[in-house]
Parts: C-alpha cells; structure tokens; sequence
C-alpha cells in the first residue's frame, strides 16, 4: 500500500512486513516518525515508531502510559489493544488477571513489582552462574556432539533457559521438562494448545505457592512469600502466579529463539564466525551486536497517550496507542552505519547500544542473564566445535507466526 497522507493512511502489520527489519519498514520509515498501522487481529490502528531514537524517547516519556485505564478522562471505547490480543487468542475471562501483570503497569505499581523481582536479577547473582550454565552447556553438547547432530531449539535453547529460570523462581528440578513443554506449546500461537497450557502453568504456580508457603527455600517465590508476611504491599496469590507466568514465558521462550537465531546469524555470515573463532575474545562484544541483529523481541507493547500531544513533530491524540518496532528501531540507518550488515566488531556507542531488551523503566529484567547464556552457548557451541554446519539445506528451515511478532524459527537442525 502506497502511503499518501501518514495521519489517515493506514498499513496492515503483516507477519511479511513485521520480520523483515531491512525492505519491510523501509517505506515506512520514509514516509513519517509515526506512521498508522494494525496489528494482525486487532481493530484499533496505532502509531508505529521505527527509529531508534524516537523508540527510546517514547519509552522514557511520562505523558505515556501502558494501563489504558490512567488515561486521564478517557471515555470507555472498547477494549485495549493488550485486551484485543488476548481476546484474539480466545483465552478463558478466567485467566486474563496472570496475563500482562508489570508489562503492562506503570509508575509506583511498576515500580513495587519490578523491585520484587530484581533481586534474584543481580549482576553479582547472575554472573555466579556461569560457572553453572557452562556446566549445564557441557552436559546438553557432549551426547548431541557423539551423536553427530542436533536441533538447537529442542536440545539446547529450550533446556537450558528453562532449567536456569525454573531453578531461579523455584520450580523443581524434576517439572522443568514438564514447564518447558507448557511454556513451547503456549507460544505456539495454536489455540488448542495455548488454553490447556496456560491452565496447566497456573496450576502449578498456585501449587508451588503453597508448598513455599509451608516450606520455604532459597528462591524468587519463597523471597516473595517470606517478605509478604504482615506487608500490606506484599504480593498476592494471583500476582505472584502472574509474575511465575511472566518470568516462565520471558526467561525460556525469548533466550531460546535468540541463541538459534544467533547461530543462523554466524552461518549465514561465515566470515563473521570466522572472525569470532580466530579472536573469541569478541564473544563480549558480539552478543550486544546479535541482539541487535536479531532482536528476538521484534515489537514493543503499547502506550497510550495521556494528552493531546506532539512526538517526533507529529500529533497524537490522548487515549491514542504508540508502539515501537523494535527490531526495525535496530536497523535505523541514521543509527548505524550498514545495519543490515551483521558486524560482531561494531562499536554500539555508549549504553546498551540497541533497543532489543527495551529502554528506561521496562527494560528486561534478564537481559543480563540472557547475554550470558548466549556468550556460554555460542562459546560452547561454535568456537569449541569449529567444523558445526546446518543440518538440513538454507531453505528447508520452517517458521511460525506470531501476531505483531512476525515469523520465528520452529527449530534449526546442526550438524557436528
């Protein structure tokens, strides 16, 4: 679709458009800052941010806000653009309250869930635990590596991100298996699925609060529990299931999609492996630059404007919905020279560097903890195994879709 005025022309956000962060948002980006789209099975169009630095405003901007309901004045007009998607998904009225919890909160709410999280989140905490993940790694390589062959999603990705965050918030050792089968068949996006896995994880969650209750140990849902007690901001039964929710989907799922996508980044760039075996000192270096490159969260959820205002010199109405691509906020040429270029030497300036892991007050909790499961894996995987190739031809890899998210990897087969 030819855009001929950005303020009333609107595009469809398709899974095509979505997952390509060069040709797909090129037009876009030429036409305005903030140009009107809608996102697959959602009514209300919204403002899409493509540049980098207009993605970082906007997360930092207060006049913004993630809960539709603080809009100042707001009429009622329908459903959120968060409750239009888990209507799209068909999920039971029942389960919505474990869904979007500090996603989509703001201000002091924010702020006292994001606290009680991040302290299992420290630096101190989590650099402690490469020794542990490079153990884990060993154990996950070694019988793959006699064997000949793998698939990176099945037998490494998923493992390791589920056993390392499982063990972090408290779940058993012997339902990781269980957990990470919910967790793959909940982001499957297929319905008959999703339903009976999230009823599953719920389940489970409001079990192991209970038994954390009894018996408290050294983890995230017993620090919870414990704190709580006589605290009449300590968490609730239904938070603390959202929150499991919450870490489960963001600490095994995203991790795991980003060290395949890592790995099909260096093989489609040889050149760039090579560079990284003969130096593997710029692992520290290269991860930043493939989080950038792959973005394994391609969109941000939306904010809503509590005034009439102008951003990046363009109106928005109050009550009006901006959402930021952030895949595309990390190709933005006036941010970097040659972004469709993967360059595991490029100098990302000061900060984090790219908008992967979001910015300001939302950025990911366990962006750390998932640079280090990446630096352990693409150490293990790539530079101690130099002759690993893909298991099947380029173009026989499959895909699935996601609403707003585009096309992820279903599995990538390697050969050792």
């Amino acid at each position: 679709m030819t855009i001929t005025s950005p303020e009333t022309e609107t595009h469809a956000l398709t899974s095509e458009l979505v997952s390509d962060p060069v040709r797909g948002y090129m037009e876009l980006r030429r036409r305005a800052p903030l140009v009107r789209v809608t996102l697959p099975d959602i009514e209300t169009p919204v403002w899409l941010i493509t540049g980098q630095q207009d993605a970082k405003a906007v997360l930092s901007d207060t006049r913004f806000v993630r809960d539709q309901g603080k809009v100042p004045g707001l009429a009622e007009d329908g459903p959120s653009i968060a409750e239009q998607m888990i209507e799209a998904y068909g999920l039971p009225a029942e389960y919505r309250d474990y869904l979007g919890i500090m996603v989509l909160a703001d201000g002091p709410e924010h702020t006292r869930l994001r606290n009680l999280v991040t302290k299992s989140f420290t630096a101190r905490r989590i650099n402690a635990l490469r020794p542990r993940l490079e153990r884990i790694t060993k154990e996950l390589l070694a019988p793959l590596a006699a064997r000949g062959q793998a698939e990176l999603l099945e037998d490494v990705g998923y493992p390791l991100a589920s056993t390392v965050i499982c063990a972090l918030i408290g779940i058993d050792e012997s339902d990781v298996p269980q957990m990470r089968t919910w967790i793959r068949e909940y982001a499957s996006g297929d319905i008959d699925l999703v339903i009976p896995a999230l009823r599953n994880m719920v389940e489970h969650s409001k079990d192991l609060i209970a038994r954390r209750t009894a018996r408290p140990a050294d983890d995230l849902v017993s620090g919870w529990i414990t704190s709580g007690k006589n605290d009449p901001e300590g968490l609730t039964e239904t938070e603390m299931v959202a929150l499991i929710l919450l870490l489960i989907n963001t600490g095994i799922t995203p991790p795991a999609l980003f060290i395949a996508s890592s790995v099909l980044a260096l093989l489609d760039h040889p050149e760039q492996l090579a560079h990284l075996r003969a130096e593997p000192e710029l692992l520290a270096s290269a991860v930043p630059e493939l989080l950038r490159f792959t973005s394994p969260v391609p969109m941000g959820a939306p904010l809503y404007a509590t005034q009439d205002l102008e951003f990046a010199g363009m109106p928005v109405k109050k009550g009006e919905a901006v959402t930021s691509a952030l895949l595309a906020a990390n190709f933005d040429p006036d941010a970097y020279q040659a972004p469709e270029s993967l360059d595991i030497t490029r100098d990302l300036g000061r900060g984090v560097g790219h908008v992967a892991f979001g910015h300001s007050a939302h950025y990911c909790i366990g962006a750390a903890l998932a640079r280090l499961e990446a630096e352990v894996v693409l150490d293990q995987l790539l530079i101690r195994h130099p002759h690993l190739t893909l298991g099947v031809a380029r173009e026989e890899l499959e895909y699935f879709d996601l609403p707003g998210e585009g096309r992820h990897l279903r599995g990538l087969p390697v050969a050792f």
